[in-house]
């Protein structure tokens, strides 16, 4: 059921997370704000998923995304948390991100010990960066981004 959704456009405002991504885990995540986490299908599987992103107008990048709970952290509401593997020199809260989802990695799972949770995250960084290179993948990089200025997917 991962699958049966993608690709999966969804286009929302960066709110500010819970402060761990960047500060404990050394990966930055970009948050959607409830109402967009609300949006995305009730059954679409929790879990580590990959695909492009890009930040108001910008270049767009690979990602790596997580839907769900974080087990590790027991969190009550699900959030859609987003890794773009590239590095910004500043946050960028209230501006809109454009995510398409094209492939899912593997579901979400409660680790032991933060280190444990680092180098899971570390992996999932690696096969999104690997599959992302195939070329079906690379064919769909600017098909959702360039829409004409005001038409949004999915909001």
């Amino acid at each position: 059921s991962a699958m049966r959704h993608l690709p999966y456009f969804c286009r929302g405002e960066v709110v500010e997370g819970f402060g761990r991504g960047s500060k404990e885990l050394g990966v930055p995540t970009a948050n959607f704000s409830e109402q967009v986490v609300e949006s995305f299908p009730s059954d679409m599987s929790t879990g580590i998923y990959y695909g492009w992103a890009c930040v108001g107008n910008g270049d767009v990048h690979k990602m790596v995304l997580s839907i769900g709970w974080n087990p590790f952290y027991k969190n009550i509401k699900k959030s859609v948390e987003t890794h773009i593997i590239h590095t910004f020199k500043d946050d960028f809260y209230g501006e809109i991100l454009s995510i398409v989802i094209l492939g899912y990695i593997r579901s979400e799972k409660n680790f032991s010990s933060l280190e444990a949770l680092i180098s899971a995250i570390q992996e999932d960084i690696e096969e999104a960066k690997r599959q992302l290179d195939l070329p079906e993948h690379l064919k769909l990089k600017d098909n959702f981004f360039h829409l004409r200025e005001g038409k949004t997917v999915n909001h």
